[in-house]
């Protein structure tokens, strides 16, 4: 009797109004669920499919494995390349920067987004970058900047238009690609880069439920975030002002999509609501999607996963185009 209990509660629920993520044309959110519990009813019923997080390479790519971009000490810092075979012209690139906290994770994470990028016609590239236990902020920071760099040296190479990278990211990686976009032009994060005198400007930024103020009580009541700065807030607060994407926005940001759920319980929903009233104020163009009732890393459900997909396309395609 119980599973059919379940099952109308389910039924009932998939009748939840989230219809808050669009901002007026192209696919609906999908259905939310009310919380957490519900979620896990819902996978455990097969109502929810999760993508397939390791897809083999199809033949139409050329994948380009472990390229050293930094080395620190004895750390060797990579990024991996996907494109079309028959790419011939230099393309807008995607950079994703995986997510864990600043602790945990891998570039291989991005797989999924970087092979579908790769076949709609982009270059994309995913990042390693020297996670908390090896090197406290502003480490990480000055890695991705690094990677930028050498990603617009070596351009030519990989038909790479240096005019046209986005930086793309979800939770600890989102606030890493804000951090690229806003804080470009701060000398505080120039870091050890073979290539110093290119500049790691970039021209769209995609922040999936990332922090963007890492001073407000929650976070920094969390240990991830201490753990990331090495101090508690109390010790040294200018620098988890320095590290928050907030404090950087001025109105030469680049375009920002915004993907956020709002029954997060890692990364609350209100950090993205605040990050859309500042780029408001400041003028950058924006657009945010918040989606009602879906979790933190809600992309890794096939639905979800497909709209961000969708809107992001789109995104791409105005803010730097395909020839």
């Amino acid at each position: 009797m119980r599973p059919l209990i379940i099952l109308l509660m389910l039924s009932i629920f998939m009748n939840f109004n989230c219809k808050d993520g669009n901002n007026g044309t192209g696919p609906e959110p999908p259905l939310g669920y009310p919380n957490y519990t519900f979620i896990k009813i819902a996978y455990f019923f097969k109502f929810i499919k999760l993508i397939d997080m390791h897809p083999a390479v199809p033949e139409i790519l050329q994948e380009i494995k472990n390229i050293e971009y930094k080395k620190v000490g004895e750390k060797s810092l990579k990024l991996d390349i996907y494109h079309l075979k028959t790419l011939n012209q230099p393309t807008p690139a995607l950079i994703f920067i995986h997510g864990g906290g600043w602790r945990t994770g891998k570039r291989a994470d991005y797989l999924p987004y970087l092979i579908d990028f790769a076949k709609a016609g982009y270059v994309t590239v995913t990042v390693s970058y020297r996670l908390q236990k090896e090197a406290k902020f502003p480490a990480a920071v000055q890695d991705i900047r690094c990677a930028i760099k050498w990603i617009k040296a070596h351009a030519n190479e990989y038909f790479i238009d240096p005019n046209k990278i986005a930086v793309i990211g979800g939770s600890a990686g989102g606030h890493l690609s804000m951090m690229a976009g806003y804080a470009a032009d701060d000398p505080y994060f120039d870091g050890e880069c073979e290539y110093d005198s290119v500049d790691c400007r970039v021209q769209a930024v995609v922040n999936l439920y990332g922090p963007a103020d890492l001073t407000t009580e929650y976070a920094i009541s969390r240990y991830e975030t201490k753990d990331f700065i090495g101090k508690p807030y109390t010790e040294v607060p200018e620098m988890y002002r320095k590290a928050s994407p907030a404090f950087y926005i001025s109105p030469d940001d680049p375009p920002t999509l915004i993907f956020h759920g709002t029954i997060d319980e890692l990364v609350p929903v209100s950090q993205s609501d605040s990050l859309k009233v500042w780029l408001d104020k400041a003028g950058v163009p924006n657009e945010y999607h918040r989606l009602k009732g879906w979790p933190h890393t809600m992309d890794i459900v096939v639905s979800v996963n497909q709209y961000c997909q969708y809107y992001m396309k789109a995104f791409f395609a105005a803010a730097i185009p395909l020839l």
